[in-house]
């Protein structure tokens, strides 16, 4: 569950170039499953919350503006586990959504336990586009506005982490137009192909937090491969 900032060669931006990825979004749950496929680094499930499990997580997320936790889970354990650490019997609606994506991404990936990350947020976790060193990584927002991430072929890979020079991604020629920047819906379940994902090195999906304005807040979710 390690994000990194990939410092790229400029020399070899061209090269990058020559990997052709593109995004895929359908509003079943099947569609995550073409990120198996080698030319996809993203796969979003449009999903709706419904109107009880958005009003759960907004009322966790005012009383509980500090939570966080992090902890592996199988799909027979996580609803217990995450529970508890809701600290909440009234949250089994957050609880059971939870428990059902930790399910569908252990039988996606055959795994038998995922890492699991629950963090409500009041600013920009990682501000910074960057590329994760992961295979795949799942996200969804429960509260608030979601994942920010750009094309593969709007990208200049030479301006990532030490890249960019401490520069501001908007100035540093990471991407040309304000209009390539993508974002994720509030509920959105989106597969994220990392840096470590097989023959998907330098192809890692480049994103990043959202800016969020004063007094709101975020409750993020990231399921990861577990050893």
């Amino acid at each position: 569950m390690i994000s990194t900032a990939a410092s790229l060669n400029p020399q070899l931006e061209t090269h990058f170039s020559d990997k052709k990825r593109r995004t895929l979004e359908g509003i079943k749950p099947s569609v995550l499953a073409d990120i198996y496929q080698e030319d996809v680094n993203i796969a979003t499930w449009k999903r709706s919350l419904s109107d009880t499990l958005r009003l759960s997580a907004s009322e966790f997320v005012a009383a509980n503006p500090t939570f966080k936790t992090v902890m592996t889970v199988s799909p027979q354990s996580a609803y217990a586990s995450v529970l508890e650490a809701l600290g909440s019997p009234e949250q089994t609606e957050l609880a059971e959504n939870i428990t059902e994506l930790v399910d569908m991404y252990c039988c996606l990936f055959d795994l038998k336990r995922a890492g699991l990350r629950l963090t409500a947020l009041d600013k920009a976790m990682c501000p910074k586009f960057h590329v994760d060193a992961v295979p795949c990584r799942l996200v969804t927002t429960y509260q608030g506005v979601a994942t920010q991430w750009l094309p593969h072929q709007a990208v200049n890979r030479s301006k990532l982490g030490v890249g960019s020079r401490g520069i501001a991604d908007n100035v540093s020629g990471l991407y040309k137009n304000e209009s390539d920047i993508q974002q994720l819906d509030c509920g959105d379940v989106a597969l994220l192909k990392g840096e470590s994902w097989l023959g998907n090195q330098h192809a890692g999906l480049v994103h990043r937090s959202p800016a969020l304005d004063s007094h709101n807040y975020r409750l993020l979710l990231t399921l990861d491969f577990s050893d």
